[in-house]
């Protein structure tokens, strides 16, 4: 089964639209696909991350959160 990649972020989030562009370009090439879901759709996910976005999760672990380590992601998707 292929990695999963999952990107918990909010509109208007200067730091979310760059790791969902790093995403949008690691992704693909690795052929794996993403999954964004905004936090404040749900009372208890904008309660569990606050501000501390965005948060990328790989394979349901928490891989990072505020940028896109691109070698670490790739080593993760590998």
């Amino acid at each position: 089964m292929s990695p999963r990649v999952l990107l918990y972020s909010r509109a208007d989030c200067h730091l979310c639209q760059v790791a969902r562009a790093d995403l949008e370009r690691i992704c693909p090439q690795l052929a794996v696909g993403f999954t964004e879901v905004d936090v404040d759709s749900d009372p208890g996910l904008r309660a569990e991350y606050g501000d501390r976005v965005p948060v990328i999760v790989v394979d349901g672990q928490e891989h990072g959160y505020f940028r896109v380590e691109e070698a670490r992601l790739r080593a993760a998707l590998s």
